[in-house]
């Protein structure tokens, strides 16, 4: 990399490197290669440390790599295991990483989500930065969800009005008042159904994203919450109440979105047998928009 290798020459590299998750006897080839990922996140991350610009720079150069490490989800959650590894003592890093790598699409917001609740973040739950990543990443789906709407919604008004106008698929009138010129700004039938798609793709996705959320933090509460009993200890300690903040503070600060989807919310997460102290929390919120 410091002789500014060819994507193609990094990919040779990576290729001679053993998969370990190939040892199991008998068991499926592996999907991705925690080996490679290792190796190249942390080369390439060390190599820009410098400054952001160079590690944008780093990322920009070898996207193509990046995109073939980070094919599924398993591999996704791998990337974000050696960014942390790497600058665990540098906060800011790993959130203007993780953001920048949301914006050109090399992680998914479900993979990030599930990096925050999984265990080996736990000695990390109750750090500033993991919300600010949390939050981050579902209003960059909030953001791009809200842009398909409004290019759906643009599309087919213009859809209606060259309709109503009876202007002709290929063309329109020339307010120079010159006759008519090619109209490149009309959307087809079959356009907007394809925008259509996407927007319900991108729907489905964030109603997946905080299901996930929502049932991690029922996850973690309710784990703490058997525990205090088998015990026979408080459960209402700090750390409870710092979570309940926080899950309090996932559907007050996206009441829109989280409220478009409170039905389903309710009949697979937040269900009458879930614990009175959970419940609670959501029967707040939902009572806040009745």
């Amino acid at each position: 990399m410091k002789q500014k290798a060819s994507v193609e020459e990094v990919l040779n590299i990576l290729k001679e490197l053993p998969n370990p998750l190939d040892d199991d006897e008998g068991g499926p080839e592996a999907r991705y290669n925690p080996l490679k990922i290792d190796v190249f996140i942390e080369t390439l991350l060390y190599l820009g440390s410098k400054t952001f610009s160079h590690v944008f720079a780093g990322i920009g150069k070898y996207n193509q790599v990046f995109k073939l490490l980070a094919d599924s989800e398993e591999a996704q959650l791998c990337i974000l295991r050696s960014i942390h590894e790497l600058w665990r003592n540098h906060q800011q890093m790993i959130c203007v990483l993780i953001d920048k790598m949301l914006k050109i699409q090399l992680l998914e917001c479900s993979a990030v989500a599930n990096w925050i609740f999984s265990k080996e973040m736990s000695h990390e739950f109750t750090k500033l930065y993991i919300w600010e990543i949390l939050h981050l990443t579902i209003r960059k789906m909030s953001k791009y969800v809200s842009r398909l709407g409004r290019e759906l919604v643009e599309a087919r008004e213009k859809l209606a009005r060259y309709g109503a106008s009876g202007g002709g698929e290929d063309d329109d009138s020339d307010d120079s008042g010159g006759g008519r010129k090619p109209n490149n700004d009309k959307p087809s039938e079959e356009m907007v159904e394809r925008m259509e798609e996407r927007l319900e793709a991108a729907q489905a996705d964030q109603k997946n994203l905080f299901l996930i959320i929502f049932q991690r933090f029922i996850m973690i509460l309710s784990e703490h919450l058997v525990r205090c009993d088998t015990d026979n200890k408080e459960f209402d300690n700090y750390w409870y109440r710092w979570t309940v903040g926080r899950l309090q503070h996932v559907f007050l600060a996206h009441h829109e979105q989280v409220q478009r989807y409170s039905g389903t919310l309710e009949t697979l997460l937040f269900t009458p047998d879930l614990d009175p102290h959970i419940l609670d929390v959501f029967q707040q919120f939902v009572s806040l928009r009745s």
